[in-house]
């Protein structure tokens, strides 16, 4: 029997929705824990990121520039777009894999890792704009958007308010109430009470040692392997290489309250959904009773929700080609890459 944890106060996870109080976050973890190691005094090596792109920064307005990953390739434009609490280094492995057929770009939003931030400013309007300056100063031409999790807030805003700037969006567990809401599915209130799920042990020491040390608890607890580039956005680096304090971006804060409803897709749209959802290996397969329970509590509920959401989706959306994959994470282009691959190209390819 798998002892039971002493539970942290603070989300310890790498949850997959977002967190401003009421969600949960897509790459929030706890402050680590002080390890009282011996600290050396040689100057760690540099690292770098192996990830194939070119960094650039590009002006959204005065005083807000957004980190822009360009990893190459030809063809349409594909521009990614992560889940809240996350930058663009969350797709680093899985972006090279589109640029066979597709120039692929990554865009951190305002307020999260490298990208700019003003104190005050918020909204689903000023998120979409955010996209759509980029759009214009990369000179892309109707590109496809790619959305993970909260992202399909901005893929939804744009495609309402300028269907012709882009030739489709692809949504990766994007289409929650944030993205989509019409009434017969999920809502917002009923979205906020469904996302606090079972809770993993914290980083230990032996976690923080490394950057590749917590790039294998995460593995361990939630069955995805972030990059490395991607958690360096997410923790401080300490001396010696081991792993710092855990970041707060100040972005975070502002998401929800500029929430807008939409109640269609009005371009061609490819929808990944993942349902039921796997929430890990140490949620998925823990033997003790009182966490089996609490995970088989909150996954009947979720799992029906999910269902009817997607159940909305497909009858006002009858156009978009919407896929269900079902024990797959919410970072379901890590966890079945090669299915999320595989129809992503046939997309695509029908708007080369």
């Amino acid at each position: 029997m798998t002892p039971k944890p002493a539970w942290p106060r603070r989300p310890a996870r790498l949850i997959w929705l977002l967190t401003l109080g009421v969600f949960a976050s897509g790459c929030t973890a706890a402050d680590p824990i002080s390890g009282g190691e011996r600290r050396s005094t040689m100057a760690p090596t540099p690292w770098h990121d192996p990830s194939p792109h070119r960094v650039q920064f590009v002006s959204v307005e005065k005083n807000v520039q957004l980190e822009v990953l360009d990893w190459g390739g030809t063809g349409r434009a594909v521009v990614l777009l992560a889940a809240s609490g996350c930058t663009a280094h969350e797709f680093d492995d899985f972006a090279p894999k589109l640029t066979d057929h597709s120039h692929v770009y990554g865009i951190t939003r305002r307020g999260f890792g490298n990208s700019g931030y003003m104190p005050g400013e918020r909204g689903a309007d000023l998120l979409g704009n955010d996209v759509l300056a980029v759009i214009d100063a990369l000179r892309l031409s109707r590109p496809v958007l790619v959305g993970h999790s909260f992202a399909g807030a901005e893929l939804s805003n744009v495609a309402n308010r300028y269907p012709a700037r882009v030739a489709g969006l692809i949504y990766l567990e994007a289409t929650y109430p944030y993205a989509f809401d019409n009434g017969h599915g999920i809502s917002m209130a009923e979205f906020q009470k469904i996302v606090h799920q079972p809770e993993t042990p914290p980083p230990g020491p032996a976690d923080l040692a490394s950057f590749s040390a917590l790039e294998a608890y995460y593995e361990q607890m939630h069955g995805v392997r972030l990059p490395e580039a991607e958690l360096r956005q997410q923790w401080d680096t300490a001396p010696v290489g081991r792993v710092g304090a855990h970041r707060t971006f100040p972005g975070s804060a502002d998401l929800i309250p500029g929430v807008k409803q939409y109640n269609d897709i009005p371009v061609p749209a490819l929808i990944i959904v993942a349902n039921p959802h796997s929430l890990g290996p140490w949620l998925d397969n823990n033997s003790d009773p009182s966490v089996h329970a609490a995970v088989s509590a909150y996954s009947s509920v979720f799992e029906a929700l999910t269902r009817r959401q997607e159940n909305a989706i497909r009858a006002a959306v009858p156009s978009a080609r919407v896929i269900n994959l079902p024990g797959a994470n919410h970072f379901v282009f890590m966890s079945n890459e090669a299915e999320v691959l595989r129809e992503m190209r046939a997309f695509l390819a029908a708007r080369s």
